[in-house]
């Protein structure tokens, strides 16, 4: 599944509608260059996850973890120099566990993702539009 996005605000509604239909223990790989708007759409996740707090990139934590109507792991893999460093903290009971796990960059540790891992990518096509790839994801997306 492909859709358009033309703002970040259309992106932020694209990510709470997703979230709408996720269960405990969904897993979701979110890909794209820097500035694609990745976090963006977390935003958006979050929101249609019920979570209050604000959102931001994990980019030095590695995780952050929030709670709505469940858990959410918010991963940004970019900067980890070895996977060791994901078994380090818990990574597998955190994508195993009771919540929705997102991890930003997950095509840099794909082998550690379960086969079920919803594939997410953003593509940048100019200023304010980027292409949204949805895949692994049965449920009907409804915009």
């Amino acid at each position: 599944m492909k859709i358009m996005s033309h703002s970040q605000d259309m992106t932020l509604e694209i990510g709470y509608k997703i979230a709408k239909l996720l269960n405990k223990g969904d897993v979701i790989s979110l890909n794209g260059d820097l500035g694609a708007g990745k976090t963006h759409l977390v935003k958006g996740l979050a929101k249609g996850l019920e979570v209050q707090e604000d959102i931001t990139s994990p980019t030095f934590t590695i995780v952050n973890e929030y709670y709505g109507k469940m858990p959410l792991y918010h991963f940004d893999v970019y900067r980890i120099s070895d996977i060791t460093e994901l078994y380090e903290i818990g990574f597998e009971e955190y994508i195993y566990g009771e919540g929705v796990s997102i991890v930003e960059w997950g095509n840099l540790v794909e082998e550690l993702l379960p086969d079920y891992t919803i594939k997410i990518n953003i593509k940048i096509l100019d200023d304010n539009t980027r292409e949204i790839e949805i895949l692994n994801f049965n449920k009907e997306l409804v915009l």
